[in-house]
């Protein structure tokens, strides 16, 4: 049991084991409700020990189906160690189809380490940094670009940790076989799962597997090769459960995110037209796009161009703009030997 937070979940117990964890919130309907999300177990043996989770946000599905998949399919016999499936983590986001919690409007991936006394969201993040990230080596959590983004698919570590460990989640990024992966540089203080994760000592991984709050034959054969390319480095199991897979094409190309000068924002209401696709290799000063303004339809589009070289990492689906709005990302082509000797 923790604080603001209840659970049944026996960690020493070699089993495979289904339940919820349990958060009370009294709601007009039912006063004392409890929001439960479920969690899957899978333990055999002394081993490994890994969480994979999804459903950070709600409208991301390519984890979210990958991971309940996984659960069904295997088998506590064939594991030698431990996995923890949290395949919808921001439960009420997910059964709403929205990015954010509607009990609280919490955006679960900026609210860690989290508040035992909070609401939901809060909770549950307090409960994963101190209770349950610590309990794991390894650390998976599956993003795509929700709703309203279309995004590369790509593999994402954080910059933290001793270089040791920072090599070793390299490793393992790469392994998972995904086309691009980009180290983020949001800091050791950062409210983020992954920052949560190293600080509760764990390596962490994430990535983005879609987008456009759907998913595809390809961006789930992504997911699911990723998945058990990560089990299989691990030794938690000997053989893919999703599987097969499609061979990996080509070593994973690095990419970079460590400025909002790659990104192009909005700054008023407008209309999005984007010249290119994600995934597209641009050069700075290159047309991004064009931006309408309806209510002014005698006037010119504005030509928006890319501020970066690079690979188009992300771009707004939504043509229909508001100030702030992030319409286009860049990341920024890296060689190996300068993300391991970056500071």
């Amino acid at each position: 049991m923790h604080t603001g937070l209840f659970h049944n979940i026996d960690f020493e117990k070699d089993q495979k084991w289904s339940g919820h964890l349990g958060i009370p919130f009294s709601i007009d309907r039912s006063p004392y409700y409890q929001l439960k999300i479920p969690i899957f177990r899978i333990k055999n043996d002394a081993g490994p020990k890994l969480l994979l989770m999804a459903g950070n946000h709600g409208d991301e599905y390519e984890g979210e189906i990958t991971l309940t998949r996984l659960y069904r399919r295997l088998d506590a016999a064939a594991i030698k160690g431990e996995i923890t499936i949290l395949p919808f983590a921001n439960w009420p986001a997910v059964m709403a189809a929205r990015r954010r919690s509607p009990l609280d409007e919490g955006n679960l991936n900026r609210a860690f380490p989290g508040d035992a006394a909070g609401t939901p969201t809060f909770r549950l993040a307090h409960f994963l940094e101190h209770e349950l990230f610590p309990r794991h080596d390894v650390v998976f959590d599956i993003h795509s670009g929700g709703t309203s983004m279309a995004h590369v698919p790509c593999a994402l570590i954080e910059r933290q940790g001793p270089p040791e460990m920072f090599g070793h989640a390299l490793r393992l990024m790469e392994g998972l076989g995904m086309p691009f992966a980009f180290v983020a540089e949001n800091g050791a203080t950062a409210p983020t799962s992954m920052a949560a994760t190293a600080r509760a000592g764990a390596i962490g991984l994430s990535g983005e597997f879609g987008g456009g709050g759907t998913v595809t034959p390809e961006t789930m054969a992504l997911t699911a090769r990723a998945v058990d390319r990560l089990l299989l480095a691990l030794g938690i199991v000997q053989a893919p459960v999703l599987g097969p897979h499609a061979p990996v094409e080509r070593a994973t190309e690095l990419l970079a995110l460590q400025s909002h000068a790659q990104a192009v924002f909005a700054t008023r209401r407008g209309w999005f037209e984007p010249a290119v696709t994600v995934g597209a290799r641009v050069a700075a000063g290159d047309v991004a796009g064009w931006y309408h303004d309806f209510e002014r339809p005698e006037l010119p589009e504005e030509v928006l161009r890319f501020p970066a070289d690079g690979i188009v990492i992300s771009q707004r689906l939504h043509t229909d703009s508001q100030s702030g709005d992030c319409l286009v990302q860049v990341g920024r082509a890296l060689k190996r030997e300068e993300v391991l000797t970056t500071s």
